[in-house]
């Protein structure tokens, strides 16, 4: 589990069909590496990896098949790719952004950026998978930035976020060009939330209104 809070900026390339090495590029980049050990989880542009050698500066990881096919990772790409790192959250660390698991949905393109004179205006598209789950002023995770949605246009499926320079500067959204394709994470409490009413639909579980004294004594509650 991460918070969205990014700690380090990096590389990335691939070794092969699905082996890829990350090298942390930022001053910032003790944090990922003082405490990295084998078979730590570090979130790669929103991207739960395992890893599995560590480097000097960086560390080897695997991508499995569904990692590709949801993921950035599968998709082609030229020039330098920076990714934004960020450590599993520790017990009693604190979160600052949101919970996000790593578990990317799938992926979105920004459309378009300007600059304000307070932030970074920045909006992007995302497919139905992932826009079900974005709500004006909710959570969600881009490149495994936690960012609060300003807007949302559901009939286009386009949300806007506002990014503060600190932001802006330290992670990936700065090299980012209208066109790019970017890692989605909708909020974890939205699908639990979906989940929950789909199964009050279904055959699973009763739906609230009928749970009443009669049905707890025939299902053995009372």
């Amino acid at each position: 589990m991460f918070t969205g809070l990014i700690q380090a900026l990096g590389t990335i390339r691939p070794l092969g069909e699905n082996y890829w090495q990350i090298t942390c590029i930022s001053k910032s980049s003790s944090i990922i590496m003082q405490d990295i050990s084998i078979g730590d989880s570090v979130a790669v542009d929103g991207i739960c990896l395992t890893v599995e050698s560590v480097l000097k500066d960086g560390f080897i990881a695997t991508a499995s098949p569904e990692t590709l096919q949801r993921t950035t990772l599968g998709v082609e790409q030229t020039g330098q790719k920076y990714v934004n790192l960020e450590a599993s959250l520790r017990v009693g660390s604190k979160v600052g952004g949101h919970f996000v698991m790593g578990h990317v949905d799938g992926v979105g393109r920004i459309n378009q950026v300007e600059q304000t004179s307070t932030s970074w205006e920045m909006s992007f598209t995302a497919p139905f998978a992932i826009a079900r789950y974005i709500v004006p002023k909710g959570s969600i995770a881009v490149n495994g930035i936690s960012l609060t949605v300003a807007e949302y246009q559901p009939e286009t499926m386009q949300f806007k976020v506002a990014v503060i320079p600190l932001t802006y500067a330290e992670t990936n959204l700065s090299y980012l060009n209208p066109g790019d394709w970017v890692n989605l994470e909708g909020d974890i409490l939205g699908k639990y939330v979906e989940k929950l009413l789909y199964s009050q639909q279904s055959d699973l579980i009763a739906p609230v209104d009928t749970i009443t004294p009669a049905f707890l004594t025939e299902n053995g509650y009372l």
